[in-house]
């Protein structure tokens, strides 16, 4: 017997991850992360926002409408980023003096900005002033690919800094702000190595035949299908992580005391705790559930207005 799946890998992976997406964001809700994480919530509700206006929106309004809602959020999602990268960055190094912070993030913002200016070529002033609407868009289209680039890199800059120095600021391993950035970083390098390789074979291949056009697409959805599947894994990162309390904060220690307090009334009454299989009457703590720069969703209905060569 043949089993005939009727779902592409991309409409599988798009499923995974915007569901994963809801688990995550109801672990961050359930468990409390969101308050101490408000600008990484945001990140994940504009991308799950974004995904599902791609899905249901693409092909049931004119082109032009659709481009600017997708570029709005777009936009957004790109500034809340910047806002994810300072969020993690004051987390993971609070002990840090002012003047460390200032030479750090001087070091870490030159360094992004050559990357930025050096990659991919810029479209002339005219383009972006023209006063069109076209040229709005493509004004919007920009400014979103270059400030995801910005975040990502300055992610991966911090990733890398609070792996080697963040235990001296009491961000561990096992605290959530090295283990957000930690999936943040990993993601943000797949998706620029996906971009890079990309432009490589758009800029060294020339097109003869329609096979080789199809075989040129094929290799970039395959490209794109492992970027959304190293950003469904860091999804399925945070979950886990953001779900178990951090070592020594105090609702990790909330069941130790308990304990250590039954304990001490046993042993002055001289009552043994309950039984194992005693019937428990306590509120039981319900299971709950919760992806800039991440931009690691499908790309099937991203807009195509290209002010420059397509970097993702």
């Amino acid at each position: 017997m043949h089993f005939h799946f009727d779902f592409s890998a991309g409409q599988v992976l798009w499923t995974f991850t915007f569901a994963a997406l809801l688990v995550l964001l109801v672990v961050l809700l359930g468990r409390d992360r969101a308050r101490r994480f408000p600008w990484f919530t945001a990140s994940m509700v504009l991308m799950a926002l974004r995904m599902i206006t791609g899905r249901l929106l693409a092909d049931r309004m004119p082109p032009i409408t659709f481009n600017e809602i997708y570029l709005v959020l777009s936009d957004l999602a790109s500034i809340v980023a910047l806002g994810v990268v300072v969020e993690i960055a004051r987390r993971a190094f609070k002990g840090a003096s002012r003047v460390a912070w200032i030479a750090w993030a001087g070091v870490l913002l030159a360094v992004s900005a050559v990357i930025l200016a050096k990659w991919g070529p810029w479209p002339a002033w005219k383009t972006l002033t023209a006063g069109s609407q076209l040229s709005v868009l493509r004004t919007m289209q920009l400014f979103a690919q270059k400030t995801d680039l910005l975040a990502g890199t300055l992610v991966i800059q911090i990733g890398f800094l609070v792996v080697f120095f963040g235990r001296r600021f009491r961000a561990g391993f096992r605290s959530h702000a090295q283990q957000i950035v930690i999936g943040l970083s990993t993601a943000s390098m797949a998706q620029i190595a996906v971009r890079l390789i990309w432009q490589e074979i758009a800029m060294h291949t020339t097109i003869h035949a329609q096979a080789e056009y199809e075989r040129v697409m094929g290799l970039q959805e395959k490209l794109f299908n492992a970027n959304n599947a190293v950003y469904l894994a860091a999804l399925a990162w945070w979950i886990v992580c953001l779900w178990i309390d951090e070592p020594g904060s105090a609702a990790a220690g909330a069941t130790t005391d308990d304990l250590i307090g039954a304990g001490e009334i046993s042993a002055e009454t001289g009552n043994s705790l309950p039984d194992s299989d005693a019937k428990d009457t306590s509120a039981a703590p319900s299971v709950e559930s919760y992806s800039a720069l991440g931009n690691g969703v499908s790309r099937s209905h991203e807009p195509k207005v290209n002010a420059t060569s397509r970097e993702r």
